[in-house]
């Protein structure tokens, strides 16, 4: 049989979709997740590889917008729906759609690609990092108190079917996009995956539930969640699985926890992919009962480093160069000057002395401010050539509020 990697045709979107929930277990997915991701998927930027009649391999690549420090919206690819049959390994699938892929990416002047792994050592070699971790809790309510902050009461809170109130949270979630590095600006059709009730994913959980937060008659937050209802020898044990929850403010979230917190017959709230900073740590009485775990969440990677470092900001004047190592693309090799500070930055190539060596893949993992220079030079993935350089560049790059990516795709 011959092989052929190609852009997806649109009349083969469903062998290439069930290639990929195959390699992902093979359990089928409820009709509308499945009509979702169809409606999403762009076929023009999604890839095939196909041994005579069989797709053995998929690729594709939302548009998205990527908020970077300093609050700008930039073009990303989000790469989504890759997979390898496992009747096809270790004969090059993988590597030849990220070679295509990265190709394509760079064609269409789009400076960052990003992606969720569901396996983090896969894409290193390909020159992602992690660029941003996320919370994750089961917080023993029963026991745990929580402390608001003042203007906490001046917050109201009605329930609301998720449908109905659908583009009042969408408003809520653009206004706090620009504030967050690792946020996506949603595209059209995105909206949907804040309301998706498949009954497979509930687990013997509620339907999706929803409480807005209003203050004056404006929705300024929201809290989509379900619960699992559960009795014990001692009484009531139901467990709250919170899916979302966004406000505009400090004390709109202290009253979206407060409500969590209190909901009748329930002794526990479940978070997962949470920004490591958010304020309810500190309003918590027993962190020790959260049951706090870190884990990754983007991965990211400089398509066009001169154009990716140019489009954010940095919190302290920078002016350093770059030794950059990037085999698998190869146009980001070698010496970028960069220079930038809280108004803006310049990226040129150089002849001048480095001042530090690394990789792409070390710049996806500081880029959006949530990993230090300074760390991963302590793992020796940084050398520092000129000094103080370090010290200098660590603090530039850094962010006043963790990173975090709201959602997977």
């Amino acid at each position: 049989m011959t092989t052929d990697l190609r852009v997806l045709r649109q009349t083969e979107w469903n062998v290439w979709y069930d290639n990929l929930i195959r390699a992902f277990g093979g359990v089928p997915e409820s009709s509308e997740e499945r009509e979702m991701f169809d409606a999403l998927t762009d076929y023009d930027r999604s890839l095939g590889f196909w041994d005579g009649d069989q797709c053995v391999g998929t690729a594709g690549a939302f548009v998205f917008r990527l908020t970077v420090p300093g609050g700008a919206s930039v073009p990303t690819a989000g790469v989504t729906m890759v997979s390898v049959a496992a009747t096809h390994r270790r004969r090059g699938v993988l590597t030849a759609m990220m070679r295509r892929q990265l190709d394509d990416i760079r064609s269409w002047g789009e400076p960052l690609a990003a992606l969720t792994a569901s396996e983090p050592e896969i894409y290193g070699r390909f020159g992602y990092g992690i660029g941003t971790l996320q919370l994750n809790a089961e917080i023993d309510t029963a026991r745990v108190k929580l402390s608001v902050p003042p203007g906490t009461d001046d917050v109201c809170l009605r329930y609301a079917a998720p449908a109905d109130v659908l583009d009042a949270c969408e408003a809520v979630y653009a206004r706090v996009v620009p504030t967050r590095p690792g946020m996506l600006a949603r595209q059209p059709g995105w909206e949907r995956i804040g309301t998706l009730d498949p009954e497979t994913e509930r687990h013997g959980a509620s339907p999706l539930q929803c409480v807005v937060a209003e203050r004056d008659g404006e929705v300024v937050g929201y809290a989509r969640y379900r619960v699992t209802p559960g009795w014990s020898p001692s009484g009531h044990d139901g467990t709250i699985s919170l899916e979302d929850l966004e406000g505009v403010d400090v004390p709109v979230h202290g009253a979206l926890w407060r409500f969590l917190f209190g909901l009748d017959l329930t002794t526990k709230v479940r978070t997962r992919g949470r920004p490591l900073d958010e304020g309810w740590q500190h309003m918590v009485s027993d962190i020790r009962r959260c049951n706090l775990r870190v884990k990754d969440s983007l991965h990211l990677r400089l398509v066009d480093v001169g154009a990716a470092l140019e489009a954010r900001t940095y919190q302290a004047p920078v002016d350093v160069v770059f030794e950059v190592e990037d085999a698998f693309c190869p146009w980001n090799e070698g010496r970028w000057r960069l220079t930038g500070d809280a108004k803006g930055a310049v990226c040129v190539r150089t002849e001048e002395a480095a001042d530090l060596a690394l990789s792409v893949r070390e710049l996806g993992s500081a880029y959006l401010g949530g990993t230090s220079l300074t760390s991963l030079a302590g793992a020796g993935l940084v050398r520092e050539l000129r000094q103080g350089a370090l010290v200098e560049a660590s603090v530039g790059f850094g962010s006043a509020v963790a990173p975090w990516l709201p959602h997977g795709f």
